[in-house]
C-alpha cells in the first residue's frame, strides 16, 4: 500500500494564480496535466535529449497511475511555450508540499527556513518525479532562440512563485550543459554525489573484470557463481519481448523491496505504474529477470531504462532471498548486456556505496536553486561553496578506495553530460 498522502490544503484544493503570458510571437501557458499537451508535440522536444525520463509517456504514466498527483503532494504545473499552434518549448514542473521523491534531501534548508520563520512549502521543482536521472532541462525546439525562451520561461516561473507565496524554484539532476546557463542567471548550484559506470572500450565481461585488482576479480566471479549454483539464470527482455505479466511482476517486486524498509521505504509508485508502460514505453525498458529452471515465473527482476548509448538502473526486487542475486541482476548482468550492445554509460541509481566495488565511480550531479525570500537566498549563497567543496572531497575519497588494478583519474565533478 502507498504511504498516507502528505498533501497540504494549499496543494490539494486552492487554485494557483497561473498568469498565462504572451510575448512577441510567443504564448506561454501553464498545464495542469501532461495529458493536456499533445504527445507527439512534447516528444518532438524530448526525444532528441539524452534523458528518457523527460519523455511524454514516462511523465504521463506517473500522473495517470496516481503516483504523481495532488493527493500525494505533487501538483503538476507544466510550462509550455507556443508559436502559433506549434509547441516550441516546455518544462515539466511540480508544486510540492514536501521533499519526498526528489532524492536531493533539502531538509536542512527546510529546517533553516523554519528557524527563521520562513515557510518553505509549497515550493516549485523541475524534475522527473521519483526518478533521480541526470539530464533535466527545459525542452526547446531546435532552431529556436534558447536563451530568449529560457529567459521568458524563468520570468513566468518567478511570477508564478511570487504570486502564490511559493518559497523557491529548483531544478534537480540538471543537464550539466544547461546548468551553466542558469548559474549565469543567478541560480545557486548544489553538488550531490551519484554513481556512474563507463564503457572503456570493453568487448567482453572479462575486459571489464581486468580493470580490478586480483582480489576483487575473484570476488566478482564468486558472486556470479553463487547465483549460478543456486540454479538461477538471468534473461534480458527488451522492446516487444516485454510482456504485460512481466511488468505486473515488477510491480510486485517493487512492493516487496519497499516492504523491507518500513517507514524508510521509497514507495512512490502505485501498482498501476509498471503495467501502464506496456503499450507505449517498452522500447525504453530493459528487464533483467531471474528464473529457476522449471519455473516460468520470475523469482526476481531489475528494471532499467535505456536510451541510445546510456542505461539507467531504477528498481529491483525478488520473491525469495538468493545470495548475490541483487548484484547479478542490478550490476553484473546489465553491465554484460551493456558491453554486448555497445552501451557507453550506466547510471545504477543513487545510494549504496557497495556499487564502488562493482566498477562504478562516484561522480557529481547538480541541482539549481532560487529562493524568493532574501534571507534564505543569502544563507545559501553564504554556505553553498563550502557545502560543495565538502561533497567533492567525499566523492574523491570514495573513488580513492575503489579496488581497481591501476588508479584512474580521481577527480570527477560532473555526471553524464549532454
Amino acid at each position: 500500500m502507498l504511504p498516507t498522502p502528505r498533501a497540504p490544503a494549499y496543494i490539494e484544493g486552492s487554485p494557483m494564480k497561473e498568469h498565462n503570458k504572451t510575448a512577441p510571437g510567443l504564448r506561454l501557458e501553464w498545464k495542469r496535466s501532461i495529458a493536456e499537451v499533445d504527445r507527439q508535440a512534447w516528444d518532438a522536444l524530448a526525444e532528441p535529449l539524452y534523458s528518457p525520463a523527460l519523455e511524454w509517456e514516462w511523465l504521463h504514466r506517473l500522473e495517470a497511475s496516481g503516483s504523481v498527483c495532488p493527493q500525494t503532494g505533487w501538483l503538476p504545473l507544466h510550462l509550455t511555450a507556443w508559436s502559433g499552434p506549434v509547441l516550441v518549448a516546455a518544462a515539466p514542473l511540480y508544486i510540492k508540499g514536501h521533499s519526498e521523491g526528489e532524492f536531493v534531501w533539502d531538509y536542512g534548508w527546510a529546517e533553516a527556513a523554519q528557524s527563521m520563520g520562513i515557510r518553505y512549502y509549497p515550493k516549485l521543482v523541475g524534475v522527473s518525479p521519483a526518478t533521480p536521472v541526470s539530464g533535466y532541462r527545459f525542452l526547446i525546439a531546435p532552431g529556436e532562440d534558447e536563451q530568449r525562451l529560457t529567459g521568458l520561461m524563468l520570468e513566468a516561473i518567478d511570477q508564478l512563485c511570487r504570486s502564490n507565496n511559493v518559497s523557491g524554484a529548483s531544478f534537480l539532476y540538471a543537464d550539466p550543459a544547461w546548468q551553466q546557463g542558469l548559474e549565469a542567471l543567478g541560480f545557486q548550484v548544489w553538488r550531490h554525489q551519484s554513481f556512474a559506470w563507463s564503457n572503456q572500450g570493453f568487448h567482453t565481461f572479462d575486459d571489464y573484470l581486468a580493470g580490478f585488482d586480483k582480489n576483487q576479480r575473484r570476488n566478482i566471479r564468486r558472486e556470479r557463481q553463487a547465483v549460478a549454483e543456486a540454479g538461477v539464470r538471468l534473461q534480458a527482455f527488451t522492446g516487444e519481448a516485454i510482456t504485460r505479466p512481466l511488468l505486473q511482476s515488477m510491480a510486485v517486486f517493487y512492493e516487496r523491496t519497499n516492504d523491507q524498509f518500513g517507514p524508510w521505504a521509497a514507495r512512490y509508485l502505485t501498482p498501476e505504474f509498471f503495467p501502464g508502460l506496456y503499450e507505449d514505453y517498452r522500447h525504453r525498458l530493459l528487464l533483467m529477470a531471474a528464473f529457476r529452471d522449471g519455473d516460468p515465473q520470475p523469482l526476481g527482476m531489475s528494471f532499467l531504462l535505456v536510451k541510445g548509448p546510456r542505461m539507467y538502473g531504477r528498481y529491483w526486487g525478488s520473491r525469495e532471498r538468493i545470495d548475490c542475486l541483487h548484484f547479478e541482476a542490478c550490476y553484473y548482468a546489465p553491465i554484460e548486456w551493456a558491453i554486448a550492445h555497445g552501451t557507453q554509460s550506466f547510471d545504477p541509481g543513487i545510494g549504496s556505496p557497495h556499487k564502488l566495488r562493482r566498477g562504478f565511480r562516484a561522480v557529481a550531479n547538480h541541482s539549481l536553486h532560487r529562493f524568493y525570500d532574501s534571507r534564505l537566498a543569502k544563507l545559501m549563497a553564504r554556505h553553498i561553496g563550502e557545502i560543495n567543496r565538502q561533497e567533492q572531497e567525499n566523492i574523491d575519497a570514495m573513488n580513492a578506495a575503489v579496488p581497481f588494478a591501476e588508479r584512474r583519474p580521481q577527480r570527477q565533478t560532473s555526471s553524464q553530460g549532454g
